[in-house]
């Protein structure tokens, strides 16, 4: 039974995994995304999201904790100046993995795990504006209703 463990050790020692996944983060935040295995792409998610988290507060203890967590200065500066900025609105839910298939060599699942708001694929037709109708309510007279006026039509 595995009751009440939540750490994927990915086969390593827990030294070795620490420093992959700040290695992994700091990548993820320098090239907004970046190519793993699923495995790999599912830790990092959870090790890199309170740290965004942490971020949109751009306070001094805030950034000692990310960087005993990242150790990597450069990266901290590029997490709490650039990446805090574009996601402060964001409640959450940070990063997307998108399974790519498997690896040639050893057919591992791969994945691509990327910041959400850096793909310019996904956010280019949110970004447009929103085609707003105007919508009215129908009149009941003597039972019968007329049908909506659009404000669309050209009259």
């Amino acid at each position: 039974m595995r009751h009440g463990k939540k750490v994927n050790h990915l086969g390593r020692k827990t030294a070795h995994r620490k420093a992959m996944l700040a290695n992994m983060a700091c990548s993820l935040i320098e090239h907004k995304r970046i190519n793993t295995t699923v495995a790999k792409a599912k830790a990092l998610r959870q090790f890199v999201e309170p740290l965004v988290t942490k971020s949109k507060e751009d306070t001094t203890h805030n950034r000692r904790i990310v960087f005993s967590r990242l150790r990597q200065k450069e990266a901290v500066t590029e997490l709490f100046r650039d990446v805090a900025v574009k996601i402060g609105d964001r409640p959450g839910g940070y990063t997307r993995i998108i399974k790519l298939g498997n690896r040639l060599g050893d057919n591992a699942d791969m994945a691509m795990i990327e910041l959400v708001d850096y793909n310019e694929v996904y956010n280019a037709g949110k970004s447009a504006k929103k085609k707003s109708t105007r919508r009215q309510r129908t009149k009941k007279s003597d039972g019968v209703a007329t049908p909506p006026v659009s404000s669309n039509e050209e009259e």
